[in-house]
C-alpha cells in the first residue's frame, strides 16, 4: 500500500477540487487529487459541459428550420440523434484530459480510487473494497459535489423514470417526457427534448417555472416555452410516479384537483443531495445537516484541519460558486487575507432557448428588504443587432437602488444572456452606479447596447424606447 504526505489532500476532482488543487499548487503546496470516477467531476462529464454541446445541437437544429426567414433555401432537414449525444459525450472526454494535463502542468498528484477519512489528517484511498494507499495531508478538501435526489417513495430506475445522467445520453429520443421540477436542470432538458420532437410536459409545485427568477422573467419564459408547444402544469404536487408497458403514469395534485399523465419517460429534476455519505465524516467527527457539511466563511468545518467547498456545502449549486469557494478556502489555508465570497454577486445562467440570466435581486427580493426601486426594462426587440441576427425575443431588466443608484438586481431573457450576464457581473461586483453605466459607451451595433437602455430607462433617459 503507498504512504504519502502532502499539504492539501483535495477528495473530488470538480470545478472546485481540480479548481482548488491547481491554486494551491500555485501557492507551493504539494497537492493529491482523489477521485473515484473521471476527472473532471459531474460538470465536466455529466453536467455544465456536455449538456450544453446538447443544446447546442437543439439551437442549430431549431435555427436551420427557420432558414427561409434569412432568404435561405434547407430541404430535408433531419438529425442524427446517436451523432448529437456522441458529440456530447467527445466534448466531456476532451474536457476531462485538459485537466489531467492542468494537473501534468502544475505538479498536482493524481490518485485514483474512492477517498474516505481515516483520521482528520489522513485519506484512505480504496478500490473494491480493498485501502490501495494511505495519504497524510496538513489539511483536507471535500469537494464531492452533490447527486440528484428524488421524491420520497419514487425509485429512480434509470430507464423510466431517469435523472439528469441518464438524460443526456438516451439511445434514442423519447416520443414524450414528463419532467419533474423546472428549475435550471428541468427546463434545459424541456427545450432539448421539445426542439427534437420529443412531447414535453413540465411539472412545478411553485407557482411559476424558474421560481428561483424574478417573476416577469419566468412568465416571459413560459409563454415562449407554451408556443414551443410544451405543456406545463405549476402548482403541482406530484404524488405518484408509476411504471407501466407503455412508460409512466404520473399523477399529480393541481389546486386539490388530481390528474394523471402518461409519457414514455418521466424526468427527475427535483434538485439534489449532498455526497456527504461513505466519506468517513462521521468517525473524524466533522458534522453534516441533511447530506450537506455545514463551513465558515472560509470553508472551514467543525474539524480544524478539514475543509468542504462546493455542491456537497449547500446552496448555490453552481460550477463556478465551487470554484471560487475552492480559491478562498486554500488562499486562506496558504495565510494569504482576502474577503469573504459575495454571495450576492453570483451570476445565474440557464441554457434553455431563449437563455435566462441573471445576478443579485429579483424586483419581489428587492421590495421586501425595504429599497426604494428604480426599475429599467429594455425589449430586444428595439434592438438593431437583434433584429438582424433573428432574435429579438426578450428584455434587460435592471433594478437600481433608488437612493445611491447602485445595482441591486440584472435580469435577461435572450438567446445570448448567458454572455450578456458578464458585463453586469462586473458592474455589480464593483458597485458602479446607473449614471457610470448610462454614461459608458457601447459600441453600435452591439446587443450589449440594450443593457446601457435598461439602465437609461430605469432613469428616464432611454432614447430608442
Amino acid at each position: 500500500m503507498d504512504k504519502m504526505e502532502f499539504d492539501l489532500i483535495v477528495v473530488g476532482s470538480g470545478p472546485g477540487g481540480y479548481v482548488a488543487a491547481i491554486r494551491a499548487s500555485q501557492l507551493g503546496m504539494k497537492v493529491a487529487v482523489v477521485e473515484k470516477d473521471q476527472l473532471g467531476g459531474i460538470c465536466l462529464n455529466w453536467g455544465c459541459i456536455p449538456t450544453k454541446a446538447l443544446l447546442k445541437s437543439a439551437e442549430l437544429y431549431s435555427s436551420m428550420k427557420s432558414a427561409h426567414k434569412f432568404g435561405l433555401q434547407a430541404e430535408n432537414i433531419s438529425f442524427d440523434f446517436p451523432a448529437i449525444i456522441k458529440r456530447s459525450r467527445q466534448i466531456a472526454g476532451r474536457m476531462s484530459k485538459g485537466v489531467a494535463f492542468l494537473f501534468k502542468k502544475n505538479n498536482i498528484i493524481s490518485v485514483a480510487g474512492t477517498g474516505k477519512l481515516i483520521a482528520a489528517n489522513k485519506v484512505g484511498v480504496f478500490k473494491d473494497d480493498e485501502q490501495i494507499a494511505e495519504l497524510t495531508g496538513k489539511k483536507i478538501l471535500i469537494a464531492t459535489g452533490a447527486r440528484p435526489r428524488s421524491i420520497p417513495g419514487i425509485e429512480i430506475d434509470q430507464k423510466k423514470i431517469i435523472t439528469s445522467r441518464e438524460a443526456m445520453s438516451p439511445e434514442k429520443m423519447p416520443s414524450s417526457i414528463i419532467i419533474i421540477g423546472a428549475g435550471a436542470i428541468g427546463v434545459e432538458f424541456a427545450y432539448f427534448y421539445q426542439t427534437f420532437g420529443c412531447q414535453v410536459t413540465l411539472v412545478e409545485m411553485l407557482p411559476r417555472i424558474l421560481p428561483v427568477e424574478d417573476e416577469e422573467i419566468s412568465q416571459q419564459l413560459e409563454r415562449s416555452f407554451k408556443k414551443q408547444k410544451m405543456k406545463i402544469f405549476t402548482e403541482s404536487m406530484v404524488k405518484k410516479v408509476q411504471t407501466n408497458e407503455d412508460g409512466v403514469a404520473v399523477s399529480i395534485e393541481t389546486n386539490g384537483e388530481m390528474t394523471e399523465l402518461h409519457a414514455e419517460k418521466a424526468l427527475m429534476a427535483i434538485g439534489v443531495q449532498g455526497n456527504s455519505e461513505n466519506l468517513g465524516l462521521e468517525e473524524v467527527g466533522v458534522k453534516t445537516e441533511r447530506s450537506f457539511i455545514p463551513v465558515d466563511e472560509f470553508y472551514r468545518t467543525n474539524v480544524e484541519s478539514i475543509y468542504a467547498i462546493g455542491d456537497v456545502v449547500g446552496p448555490p449549486w453552481l460550477a463556478h460558486v465551487a470554484s471560487v469557494e475552492g480559491i478562498h478556502a486554500v488562499e486562506k489555508m496558504a495565510g494569504k487575507e482576502s474577503a469573504p465570497v459575495n454571495y450576492d454577486a453570483i451570476p445565474g445562467c440557464t441554457y434553455c432557448q431563449p437563455q435566462v440570466a441573471s445576478i443579485g435581486l429579483t424586483e419581489k427580493a428587492a421590495e421586501e428588504k425595504g429599497f426604494e426601486l428604480k426599475i429599467g426594462r429594455f425589449p430586444f426587440v428595439a434592438n438593431g443587432r437583434s433584429l438582424a441576427a433573428g432574435e429579438s425575443e426578450g428584455m434587460v431588466k435592471l433594478i437600481f437602488d433608488r437612493k445611491t443608484e447602485k445595482l441591486l438586481g440584472a435580469h435577461i431573457i435572450h438567446a445570448e444572456a448567458t454572455e450578456l450576464i458578464g458585463e453586469l457581473s462586473v458592474i455589480k461586483s464593483l458597485g458602479v452606479v446607473g449614471h457610470d453605466l448610462i454614461n459608458t459607451i457601447h459600441a453600435h451595433p452591439t446587443l450589449s447596447e440594450s443593457i446601457m437602455e435598461a439602465a437609461a430607462a430605469a432613469f428616464g433617459e432611454a432614447i430608442h424606447l
